[in-house]
């Protein structure tokens, strides 16, 4: 029998249960939702239940502490982020990308070197794949060499649809017209007109779902990282933890690339360069 108080209305969320969510949510995935969201809450929430057809928040909270709630308790999170994405967003680092940091790379990537780029909390893909436009369009031969960009995020259903790389034509506003020229086609998607990525450009970036406040499974260090208006999301103390491990996982004379209104913590700060406008370099000597 579940300890949160029952209320008349099951549909209702109860103080209790908000708090209950709020602390799950924040140790699951360190998101921070202080009572004034519990309307926002309430409003995502409910469609979880309907779709469950369960019969109020008594229920769904049992659910969630259950083990079979594992499933759901991703759900939940899902439900919770906000996804907001679109193509060249904030371009002016797509323009530090062109312009200053990826040249010198592709240099050392004729040569034969690896290089990495990470989006971190990819949504749906948007960022990953400018990335991969304004690379394709600096070396066309991108596809000969080590070259590969990882797209994570937390919700699995955006992961899919940055997978399958299909977007509705609308959301091509800020795409330089020799881009959609060149790096898309037409598709359907549900019957309707859309486009999707061409193959090859697919072909380099690699979607995979990550919680970053659990372990990340990869073994070595990244060239570029972009993580834009993600940790915004979270509290100080695990802020200032994720830029640690930012920090761990970009390359020496590697680039952190964050949203406009995010700041490195002052733990971290010291080892990085300022570059741009919330662009940021590892000096050269420093190591993981």
């Amino acid at each position: 029998m579940s300890d949160i108080a029952s209320t008349p209305n099951p549909r209702q969320m109860s103080e209790e249960h908000f708090r209950f969510i709020a602390d799950l949510a924040h140790k699951e995935a360190g998101l921070v939702f202080p009572e004034s969201k519990a309307p926002l809450v309430r409003t995502r929430l409910n469609r979880r239940i309907r779709a469950l057809k369960l019969p109020g928040y008594d229920a769904y909270c049992a659910l969630l502490r259950s083990p079979e709630g594992a499933r759901e308790r991703r759900m939940m999170i899902s439900s919770l982020t906000t996804n907001v994405s679109s193509f060249f967003r904030e371009a002016h680092h797509f323009d530090l990308l062109r312009g200053e940091i990826l040249p010198p790379l592709l240099e050392g990537a004729r040569r034969g070197e690896r290089l990495r780029l990470w989006s971190a909390g990819c949504s749906s893909g948007q960022e990953a794949y400018s990335i991969a436009m304004v690379l394709a369009d600096l070396e066309p031969d991108y596809l000969q060499m080590d070259i590969r960009i990882l797209a994570s995020d937390i919700d699995l259903n955006v992961i899919e649809t940055g997978r399958a790389g299909i977007y509705d034509a609308g959301q091509l506003a800020n795409v330089p017209e020799e881009y959609r020229e060149r790096y898309f086609q037409p598709a359907e998607d549900n019957g309707k007109e859309a486009v999707r990525i061409i193959e090859p450009l697919r072909r380099i970036v690699c979607f995979r779902e990550l919680n970053l406040l659990h372990e990340w499974p990869m073994k070595r260090q990244f060239d570029v990282i972009f993580c834009r208006n993600v940790v915004i999301y979270f509290d100080a103390e695990t802020q200032n933890s994720l830029w640690r491990k930012f920090e761990k996982y970009t390359a020496p004379g590697g680039w952190l690339i964050l949203g406009h209104s995010e700041r490195l913590s002052e733990d971290v700060a010291g080892k990085f360069v300022v570059a741009g406008p919330t662009a940021y370099r590892l000096s050269p000597t420093e190591t993981a």
